[in-house]
């Protein structure tokens, strides 16, 4: 096997954002298109991770607050969010990051289990770390965290129900 066919082998490209001060990537292949900050509209009776929806380009994509879904604290006054859209079968779900990093190649030998050290609201996000140079890369399960609307708008309406 040639270096180049192992390279290609054993690196993954992932798109890397910041929430807080945790750094995160996700499959560059998921990514639809990375946005500044869009106005929303709110989305009453909506599940709390939910911070609205946005136009985009006549598509609506709702926004889910990635500070709210890691139940960390809420972003500083005055700084808006970035949106990562991210492909979701037939719809885009937006994810509202702090800050966008680079596209990132890892080599999947330094992939490894979620550390304990993480809280409950996060670990069950995380679908493993890449030990960088600088620092740990958090890879998400982008699955999972662009399907928590459904689960709690779910929720909220067996809740409203009854």
């Amino acid at each position: 096997m040639s270096t180049a066919q192992q390279t290609t082998t054993s690196a993954k490209q992932l798109c890397t954002f910041f929430v807080d001060k945790l750094f995160f990537g996700i499959d560059v292949k998921r990514v639809q298109e990375v946005i500044r900050y869009q106005e929303m509209t709110p989305v009453p009776l909506s599940s709390p991770v939910v911070s609205g929806l946005i136009n985009l380009r006549g598509q609506i994509v709702t926004a889910i607050d990635m500070r709210r879904l890691l139940t960390l604290p809420c972003r500083p006054e005055g700084e808006f969010p970035m949106n990562v859209v991210v492909k979701t079968g037939e719809s885009a779900i937006s994810l509202l990051v702090d800050e966008i990093g680079d596209v990132v190649d890892v080599d999947q030998t330094l992939f490894e289990r979620p550390p304990q050290t993480l809280g409950a609201g996060s670990r069950e996000l995380i679908l493993g770390v890449y030990k960088l140079k600088e620092q740990l890369l958090l890879l998400l399960d982008t699955d999972l965290a662009t399907r928590v609307s459904e689960i709690h708008a779910a929720e909220g309406a067996s809740h409203g129900s009854s």
